[in-house]
C-alpha cells in the first residue's frame, strides 16, 4: 500500500512535527538528514513533503498530499477547501491588533487604515465588529506602516510582542490564537478513510505523551 503523503510546513513547524513522529515511533532519519531533498520517507507509511506554508494548503486542496501540517494563521487566511481535523498544539502564537502606544484606537470618527500581511484575517476581524476599515497589504515589515504614518494599526501575528515594543508599538486588541493544525484533503478523507483515521490516532496519543 503506498505511503500517505503529508505536507509539512518547512521550518520550525517541520521540526516539531518531526518530534512527534519520533514519539509515534517513526523512522525519522531520512527527514533528519535530508541535504536539499523535498520529499522524503518517514517510516513506511508517510512520505513528508517540505513546503511552504501557503503551498502546504494547495498541495492538500488539490488531492497531491492527502494530509498537510500548516499553522492556524494560514488556515485563516486561505480560502481553500479541505478538513481541519487536528490541533497539534505547537507552534504557539496568536493574530493581533496592534498600534502606537496610548493612542485609543477605537475613538474618534475617521475611517481606520490598516497594514497587514492577512488582509482576509483583518476584513473578517472588523467585519465582526461592524467596521469599515482601509486595508493595506504589506508583504515585508508590517511595523513600518504606523511608523511611516502609512497606517492607523496593523494586524500582524504575535509571539513575545518585543518586535511590538522595541518599535513602539503595543497590542491594541487579541484576535485569536494560533497553533499548527492537521488538515485533510476531503476525497482522501473519504477513499483512504482507514488509514488516515488510524494515522490521526496515532498522533493524538504520541501529543498526549509529549504534554
Amino acid at each position: 500500500m503506498k505511503p500517505i503523503k503529508m505536507a509539512l510546513t518547512k521550518g520550525r513547524l517541520e521540526k516539531d512535527t518531526v518530534a512527534l513522529f519520533d514519539l509515534m515511533g517513526l523512522d525519522c532519519t531520512a527527514i533528519k538528514d535530508k541535504g536539499r531533498r523535498l520529499i522524503l520517507p518517514v517510516g513506511d507509511k508517510i512520505e513528508a513533503v517540505l513546503a511552504k506554508a501557503a503551498d502546504v494548503i494547495t498541495y492538500v486542496e488539490y488531492g497531491v498530499c492527502d494530509m498537510g501540517v500548516v499553522g492556524k494563521d494560514t488556515i485563516a487566511e486561505s480560502t481553500g477547501s479541505f478538513y481541519e481535523i487536528m490541533d497539534l498544539g505547537f507552534g504557539k502564537c496568536r493574530f493581533a491588533l496592534a498600534g502606537p502606544k496610548n493612542i485609543d484606537f477605537y475613538s474618534g470618527f475617521k475611517s481606520k487604515t490598516i497594514a497587514t500581511k492577512y488582509p482576509n484575517v483583518a476584513r473578517n476581524f472588523f467585519e465582526s465588529k461592524g467596521m469599515n476599515v482601509n486595508i493595506i497589504k504589506i508583504e515585508g515589515s508590517v511595523e513600518l506602516a504606523p511608523l511611516l504614518h502609512l497606517a492607523d494599526a496593523i494586524v500582524d501575528i504575535v509571539e513575545t510582542g518585543n518586535t511590538l515594543r522595541e518599535n513602539g508599538l503595543e497590542v491594541i486588541e487579541e484576535i485569536m490564537p494560533i497553533t499548527a493544525r492537521l488538515i485533510v484533503n476531503m476525497a482522501s478523507l473519504k477513499m483512504r478513510k482507514a488509514e488516515i483515521e488510524q494515522l490521526v490516532a496515532q498522533m493524538e496519543e504520541a501529543r498526549r505523551k509529549s504534554l
